[in-house]
């Protein structure tokens, strides 16, 4: 039964890891996204690793040479719970292949264009208008922003587009 497991890699070596896997016939699965690179003053958009060092490898553990696997170029090891290599989900695969876009790259939610302790302004809504403090993301779609009402400060959340910089 195939099951996918976690390659450990070297240093920027995921893409040489990958095609020598391939090469040895292993189904594998490297997610990338896409990164702003700045060189030479100038900023470009590269597919990088989502998880560096580490890509995915499907194999039936029983029937594969998966010792084998540590003396690929690129390898360091394969992810393991004591001497057996540990599975991982396939729904985290799903979930990660569920995110690709067209081109097969992950798409990452935007970051917020604040960091904690600034000064936020609300855009939409009830409290549009009051400004507070960010101070995290809470989760894909909303942040925590602490406000200043009725004598004290009230964490509340909200969607990521609601809030703009002050």
């Amino acid at each position: 039964m195939l099951q996918w497991y976690a390659v450990h890699t070297q240093v920027h070596a995921e893409s040489k890891a990958n095609w020598h896997l391939r090469n040895q016939g292993f189904a594998t699965y490297l997610p990338c996204y896409l990164k702003r690179v700045r060189h030479a003053r100038q900023a470009r958009e590269r597919a990088r690793p989502l998880f560096p060092r580490y890509l995915f490898l499907a194999m039936d553990i029983a029937a594969a040479r998966w010792r084998a696997i540590r003396s690929t170029i690129g390898v360091v090891e394969l992810v393991s719970h004591g001497d057996r290599p540990a599975p991982v989900p396939q729904t985290v695969i799903d979930e990660i292949r569920a995110r690709e876009d067209a081109r097969g790259l992950v798409v990452l939610p935007p970051a917020p264009a604040f960091g904690p302790g600034e000064r936020v302004q609300i855009n939409h809504g009830a409290l549009t208008g009051q400004t507070g403090i960010f101070e995290c993301v809470s989760d894909a779609d909303r942040v925590v922003v602490l406000l200043e009402l009725l004598g004290r400060q009230v964490r509340i959340r909200l969607p990521v587009d609601a809030v703009a910089a002050a």
